[in-house]
C-alpha cells in the first residue's frame, strides 16, 4: 500500500529563540561578542510564567513585510500578561543588589491614537513593592494606508501597526533586591491596560557620582531640577558659555532639568558631567504639534560629555511631533562616555577626527543610534573615529553606522562634497532589536575596522551589512568585518527577504558604486530569518573562516533575491553552513558573472558533507540519466524528502524513496513523490542547445503538472510536465518535454510539483519536439531606478497581477529590470497592470543586457496601450538582463507596472 505523507510545518524559529535566550551570571565573564554593561538583561521569555500568562514567540520567517511584536522583541519573543494574576517571575542571579530596573514592554495604543499610560506592578520575593508606570505615548504607528515605513502616523484606522516596545526606567523603592531573591512583574485588579506585553528587564545597582573639581553647576546659573513647569534652556547655555569663558566643567547635578522651547545647547571645547546616567537627565520638551525646525538638544566641537541621560518627548520620527536628534559633535579627539539616550531622532550624529563613542546606553531611539559620518555639523571630514563598548537596542534605523557621504545636493541643484570616510572602528557593541534598519551599516570609505560586536533580532533588515549608502555615497574601499556574531537577523522590508549579513552595493535599495576589498572572517551567523550571507555587487571580498548555523533559507548566496551581482569577485575559504533546512543549500551562486573561489568549505568536504555526481563522474548529455543516480551528500544537498520511505539500501545506503523496477532493464526508480521534495543530479552537456526530455514514468492516475527541470539558479527550464496514467505503479510509459541547456558539467533539480508516480529515467536527446512556453521571469529577483511607498519591484515577478511596481512621482526616466540568472533566448514580453484598472497609454523602451550595465536596445521606444496588459515581440534574443524603460504615463505620473513576463516563446 502506497504511503500518503504529511506536508512539514512551517520553520521553527522558537527553538533558536529558546536556546539563544540572554542568561544572567553571577561573574559574567567577557563575552565572545559584545559589550560588557553595568546592568544584566532578563528576557521574559527565559523567566518563569505563572498565572496563565503566555509566551508569544516567532515560529516561521515573516510572509509580509508588515511588523509584529514578534518581530520587534529582542530574542523575538515576549510574555504576554493578558488577566488579573497573571506574572512573570526572575531570580536575582547577579550576585548584586538590585536598585533599579528597566522593564521593556508594549501596552496598547489608545482606540484614537496616541497612547495611554497604565501601571504594572513589582512584586518581590512574592510580597508587592511597588507600581511601575507604562506608556504608549511614545510608541504605536501605523504603516497602512499608503505609510510604508514613514515611521509618523499615529492613526490606528490605517492598520499595521509598528513600533509595539517602550521603555520604562526605575528606581526600586525600598530595600534594594538581594541577591538570591525572586522579583517578578505582575497584572492585579489596579492595572488597567488590556495588556502587557513584557520583552526584557535589564537590573543594576548604580551609584551616583559627586560633582568634580573645577566644575560650574548649572544650578548655580538658574537652572530648576525635577519642576517640568521651567524652560532651563538659557540657564544652561549661560553655564556653557561661562564654563568655556572660564576653562571649567559644566556640571549636570542630579534631577531632570527641562528644556522646553525648539532651541538647543551649544558647546565648545569644555567637559560637561553629570551624576550618572541614572542620576541627571537632560529633558527635551517640545510644545507639539511642533511647526519649527529642531537641531540636537546638544550641538557639540571638541567636547566631552559624560555621565548624564538625554531624553525626549518626541511620538514619532517626524519634526511635527518634537523628533529632534540628541547630539550632534564634530572637532577634534571629542568624547561621549556612559550617554544614556532615549526617544530621540538620533542618538549620535558625529563627525570629526579622533572623536569616541564610548559605554553608552541608546534605546527607543526613533531612527539611528550612532552615526558617525563626515558631514554633522557641516563638517567634510571622519576620520579615525570610534565606538566601543556601547549597548544599543530598539532604534527606528541603524543601530551603528559608518556613513561615508560623497556629496550632498541642496535645492537649488548645487553639489557639496566631502572628503571618503578612513579608519572608523566599532568594537566590542551590541546592538539588540532595530525595528526599522539594520544593526551595523558600514556605507563607504576605507580602513574600517567592525570588530566583536553583537547584532540580534533585526525585525526588517541585514543584521550586518558592508557597502555604500545610495547614489550620493562614497565607495567602500576595505574594511575588515571580524568575529562578530549576528543572531536571528535578515528580515523581510519591502518583502526582500533580506540576509543577516550582506556584503555589496544596494543594501539601501540602490544597486550603485564600488564594494572592495572587505574582508568577512570568523563571524558567526545564527537563526538568520532568511540566508546567513548573501553578496551583490562587489569584488576581491575574502570570506574566511565564518560559521552560519540554522538558516532560515540558504547558507551563503551570491545575488539573492533583489541583490544583483552582475559582476564581481570572492574568496570563500574555510566557512562552515550547518543545521539546513529542508531544501536548502549551504552554497548558492545565482550571478553568472561572480567569480567566486571556493576552498575548504563544510559543503566541500572541509568540516561537513559534500554535494558530488553519484559515481564520482558527471552523466553524459546527451544520453540517459537513472533516476535513481541522484547526488551524493545527503538531504538538504543532493535532495530533500519529507520522509523516507524507500526500500533499496543494497543499492544506496541511504535507501531514499528507491524501489527495484519492473521496467526495461531492471534497476531501481525513484518512488514516493510529494509536492516539495526535489533530486538534484550533476550532469555534463556535450552541445549547448534544445533538447527534448523522454522520463520513464509509471503512475496509477493522471497527475497534472506533476514535475520540472531546474538548474541551479532555481530557473524552470521545462514548465510544468504533465504525467499521463499508465496503469499501475509499475506499468511504465513515457512524458516529453523540451529544454535549451548550455555546454559543460551543471547541476540540474528535479523538482516533485505533485505526488503519485514513480520515475526511472531521464533521457536526454539533442533537438526535436515540441518547445513548452516558459514565462522566464517567474520569480526572478529584480531591480529597479525608483520606487514609491511600499511599490517596490518584487511585485513585477510575483505571479500577482493585483500588485505592482510604481516609481517616483514626476520623476520620468523611470526603470525596472529582471534578472534571469543566466543568459537566456526570449521571443515576447508582456506587460501587465491590475485588471481593475483603467486603460493608459506608457510610452517605453525593452533594453537588455548580459552584465548589468551595458544595455542594448530589443524594442525601440513606443508608446503601448495598456488595457491592462501590452504585449513586445521581437526576434528571439539570448540575454540576462531585461530592462524597461518608462518616459511617460497617460493615468498617472509615474512608471507602473504589476506583471513583467519575458517568454522564451
Amino acid at each position: 500500500m502506497r504511503v500518503v505523507r504529511r506536508a512539514v510545518g512551517p520553520l521553527a524559529l522558537a527553538v533558536l529563540v529558546g536556546a539563544a535566550v540572554v542568561a544572567a551570571s553571577s561573574a559574567p565573564a567577557r563575552a565572545a561578542a559584545g559589550a560588557a554593561t553595568p546592568f544584566t538583561s532578563f528576557e521574559a521569555e527565559a523567566g518563569v510564567v505563572a498565572g496563565g500568562a503566555a509566551t508569544r514567540a516567532l515560529t516561521a520567517a515573516p510572509t509580509t513585510q508588515y511588523s509584529s511584536p514578534e518581530l520587534e522583541a529582542s530574542g523575538h519573543a515576549f510574555v504576554r500578561l493578558a488577566a488579573t494574576g497573571q506574572k512573570v517571575q526572575w531570580t536575582n542571579t547577579t550576585g548584586r543588589p538590585i536598585s533599579a530596573i528597566v522593564v521593556r514592554a508594549s501596552i496598547p495604543d489608545s482606540p484614537g491614537g496616541g497612547g495611554i499610560t497604565a501601571s504594572l506592578n513589582l512584586y518581590v520575593d512574592g510580597a508587592y513593592r511597588q507600581a511601575l508606570s507604562l506608556t504608549s505615548k511614545q510608541s504605536w504607528v501605523y504603516e497602512g494606508n499608503n505609510h510604508y515605513n514613514d515611521s509618523s502616523d499615529q492613526n490606528p484606522a490605517d492598520g499595521n501597526p509598528r513600533v509595539f516596545f517602550d521603555e520604562a526606567r526605575t528606581f526600586v523603592t525600598g530595600t534594594p533586591i538581594a541577591p538570591g531573591a525572586t522579583f517578578a512583574l505582575q497584572r492585579d485588579a489596579a492595572n488597567s491596560a488590556a495588556f502587557y506585553d513584557i520583552d526584557v528587564v535589564d537590573v543594576e545597582n548604580p551609584a551616583p557620582i559627586a560633582q568634580p573639581a573645577n566644575s560650574i553647576s548649572i544650578v548655580s546659573c538658574g537652572a530648576a531640577a525635577d519642576n517640568p513647569d521651567v524652560d532651563s534652556t538659557g540657564p544652561i547655555q549661560n553655564c556653557i558659555n561661562q564654563a568655556q569663558a572660564q576653562n571649567q566643567t559644566l556640571w549636570i547635578p542630579a534631577g531632570t532639568f527641562y528644556l522646553k522651547g525648539t532651541s538647543g545647547l551649544h558647546a565648545t571645547g569644555i567637559t560637561i558631567a553629570g551624576a550618572g546616567s541614572w542620576y541627571s537627565t537632560v529633558y527635551r520638551a517640545v510644545p507639539l504639534p511642533n511647526p519649527q525646525p529642531l537641531g540636537a538638544v546638544f550641538d557639540l566641537t571638541s567636547c566631552t560629555v559624560k555621565d548624564f541621560h538625554i531624553d525626549s518627548n518626541a511620538t514619532s520620527r517626524a519634526t511635527v511631533d518634537g523628533a529632534g536628534g540628541a547630539m550632534d559633535t564634530t572637532g577634534t579627539n571629542w568624547v561621549a562616555d556612559d550617554i544614556w539616550t532615549q526617544h530621540t531622532l538620533s542618538g549620535f550624529w558625529a563627525s570629526g577626527t579622533g572623536g569616541q563613542v564610548r559605554n553608552s546606553r541608546l534605546t527607543t531611539i526613533w531612527a539611528d543610534g550612532i552615526n558617525l559620518n563626515n558631514v554633522s555639523l557641516n563638517s567634510s571630514v571622519g576620520n579615525n573615529l570610534s565606538a566601543t563598548n556601547n549597548f544599543v537596542r530598539g532604534t527606528g534605523d541603524d543601530g551603528m553606522a559608518i556613513n561615508s557621504v560623497n556629496y550632498n545636493t541642496d535645492s537649488n541643484g548645487n553639489r557639496t562634497y566631502y572628503t571618503a570616510m578612513s579608519n572608523i572602528s566599532f568594537t566590542r557593541n551590541t546592538i539588540v532589536a532595530p525595528w526599522g534598519g539594520k544593526g551595523i551599516g558600514i556605507y563607504g570609505g576605507s580602513g574600517h575596522d567592525v570588530e566583536y560586536n553583537a547584532v540580534s533580532d533585526t525585525a526588517r533588515y541585514i543584521g550586518l551589512g558592508a557597502g555604500r549608502f545610495g547614489v550620493n555615497g562614497s565607495d567602500l574601499l576595505g574594511a575588515t568585518v571580524a568575529n562578530n556574531v549576528v543572531s536571528r537577523s535578515g528580515g523581510n522590508g519591502y518583502s526582500q527577504g533580506q540576509p543577516a549579513l550582506h556584503v555589496g552595493n544596494g543594501g539601501d535599495g540602490q544597486n550603485v558604486g564600488v564594494v572592495d576589498r572587505v574582508s568577512v572572517s570568523n563571524n558567526t551567523v545564527v537563526g538568520s530569518l532568511y540566508d546567513g550571507v548573501g553578496f551583490s555587487q562587489s569584488t576581491n571580498t575574502v570570506l574566511q573562516n565564518n560559521t552560519v548555523t540554522n538558516p532560515g533559507r540558504n547558507g551563503i548566496v551570491v545575488a539573492p533575491p533583489f541583490y544583483p551581482a552582475p559582476s564581481g569577485s570572492a574568496g570563500i575559504t574555510g566557512n562552515s553552513v550547518t543545521g539546513l533546512k529542508s531544501g536548502a543549500s549551504a552554497y548558492v551562486n545565482n550571478s553568472g558573472g561572480f567569480t567566486a573561489t571556493l576552498s575548504g568549505n563544510s559543503w566541500q568536504g572541509g568540516s561537513g558533507p559534500v554535494e558530488a555526481p553519484f559515481g564520482g563522474a558527471p552523466a553524459a548529455v546527451p544520453g540517459t540519466v537513472q533516476a535513481e543516480n541522484y547526488d551524493t551528500g545527503g538531504q538538504g544537498l543532493a535532495y530533500n524528502v519529507t520522509s523516507v520511505n524507500g526500500n533499496a539500501n543494497g543499492y544506496r545506503a541511504d535507501g531514499v524513496d528507491l524501489e527495484s523496477t519492473s521496467d526495461t532493464g531492471g534497476g531501481y526508480n525513484l518512488g514516493w513523490t510529494s509536492g516539495g521534495q526535489w533530486f538534484r543530479y550533476t550532469v555534463n552537456v556535450a552541445t549547448a542547445g534544445q533538447y527534448t526530455l523522454t522520463a520513464r514514468v509509471a503512475a496509477p492516475s493522471a497527475v497534472t503538472g506533476a514535475l520540472h527541470l531546474a538548474n541551479a539558479s532555481g530557473a524552470n527550464l521545462t514548465g510544468a510536465v504533465n504525467i499521463p496514467a499508465t496503469g499501475g505503479w509499475q506499468t511504465w510509459g513515457t512524458a516529453t518535454a523540451t529544454l535549451t541547456l548550455p555546454a559543460g558539467q551543471q547541476v540540474l533539480t528535479l523538482a516533485q510539483d505533485n505526488g503519485g508516480w514513480n520515475l526511472n529515467s531521464l533521457q536526454f536527446t539533442q533537438g526535436g519536439g515540441t518547445p513548452t512556453p516558459v514565462n522566464l521571469a517567474a520569480g526572478r529577483p529584480t531591480s529597479e531606478s525608483s520606487h514609491n511607498q511600499a511599490y517596490g519591484s518584487g511585485n513585477v515577478t510575483d505571479g500577482n497581477q493585483a500588485t505592482y511596481w510604481e516609481s517616483a512621482n514626476n520623476a520620468f526616466p523611470q526603470w525596472v529590470q529582471v534578472d534571469l540568472g543566466a543568459a537566456k533566448s526570449a521571443t515576447k514580453v508582456v506587460l501587465q497592470l491590475p485588471a481593475t484598472w483603467g486603460a493608459r497609454n506608457q510610452t517605453l523602451t525593452l533594453s537588455a543586457s548580459s552584465d548589468g550595465s551595458s544595455f542594448t536596445t530589443v524594442v525601440a521606444t513606443n508608446s503601448y496601450t495598456f488595457g491592462p496588459s501590452a504585449t513586445l515581440t521581437f526576434p528571439a534574443t539570448t540575454q540576462r538582463y531585461w530592462r524597461v524603460t518608462v518616459t511617460a504615463n497617460t493615468g498617472w505620473p509615474a512608471a507602473q507596472i504589476s506583471e513583467f513576463q519575458i517568454w522564451n516563446l
